[in-house]
């Protein structure tokens, strides 16, 4: 069974579970498995004790300065359309967002939105900024009915966001490289906009796009809601290279270890995704 992304919609997540499956609004499940109420739903993908730790609790552990941690980390934010969110980050630009495809795109490949914004904690005040949907380059606009490696997105805000550093491009590299997943919108954490941070490692690779991206497993901790946060692979700085688009497990109810059978995965920035984040920040209009 497959959940695709930890995307939020509206007050109750709901589950489907075949091929390529993510939350959804609709209150449907496959007919083959039991019915749980929404109430008796575990939307966290824990691996054992549940490691996320919020900025003060990561400093702490980690003998860092909170404070730093808040200004390195400050481009991660929310991305809200309509009733669902997901995550996602300033990237390369102050106005320039990456994501997962499906944060934008439903079920059935149509926008979950007329009008969607980057919500971001800037300085102590919540910024709230529209996204330009037409400016969207995607791996796929129909998410759901392809393989996850596809499921990234790139956008650009009608405006820049000042006074926060936007997270830099790092390579992606191999199996077992350590990582930290930051990320704000799981819906069990801070009412959905918390930031959460963890360390943890990229795993095996599972899969490679045509277009030169390749989907990982991972071992951290998260939550729906969370689609699209940032895998940072370096521990000084806020360098993305991959996001989170989703989990796999068959024992999605509850908390297990780490195996083939129960993980997150993530989706590297390589190829063309990385070439769309760097034309979107440099303000190059991309062919579709």
């Amino acid at each position: 069974m497959l959940q695709k992304g930890g995307m939020h919609a509206a007050a109750v997540c709901m589950f489907l579970f075949g091929t390529s499956v993510q939350a959804s609004a609709v209150p449907l499940f496959s007919p083959g498995l039991p019915k749980v109420a929404p109430a008796e739903i575990v939307p966290v993908v824990a691996f054992g004790k549940n490691s996320r730790r919020g900025v003060e609790e990561f400093a702490a552990e980690q003998k860092l300065n909170a404070a730093e941690l808040r200004t390195r980390f400050a481009g991660s934010g929310l991305v809200e359309c309509g009733e669902a969110h997901g995550a996602g980050q300033l990237t390369l630009a102050n106005d320039t967002i990456t994501t997962a495809a499906h944060v934008f795109f439903d079920e059935r490949g149509a926008p979950r939105a007329k009008t969607c914004f980057f919500s971001l904690e800037n300085h102590g005040k919540e910024t709230r900024v529209p996204i330009d949907l037409g400016s969207i380059v995607a791996g796929s606009t129909d998410p759901y009915a392809i393989a996850a490696v596809h499921d990234w997105a790139v956008a650009r805000l009608t405006q820049p966001v000042e006074g926060v550093t936007p997270f830099s491009l790092a390579d992606p590299k191999g199996p077992n490289t350590p990582v930290e997943f930051v990320a704000r919108g799981h819906i069990d954490w801070g009412d959905g906009r918390k930031l959460s941070m963890e360390k943890c490692l990229m795993h095996d690779q599972l899969s490679v796009g045509a277009e030169g991206t390749r989907e990982f497993s991972f071992d951290c901790e998260t939550g729906d809601g969370a689609s699209g946060g940032a895998l940072v692979m370096t521990p000084d700085k806020p360098a993305i290279g991959a996001i989170l688009v989703g989990w796999r497990s068959n024992k999605p109810f509850r908390t297990a270890p780490f195996s083939k059978f129960h993980y997150n995965f993530a989706v590297t920035i390589e190829g063309a995704f990385k070439k769309a984040v760097v034309a979107t920040a440099s303000k190059v209009v991309v062919a579709k």
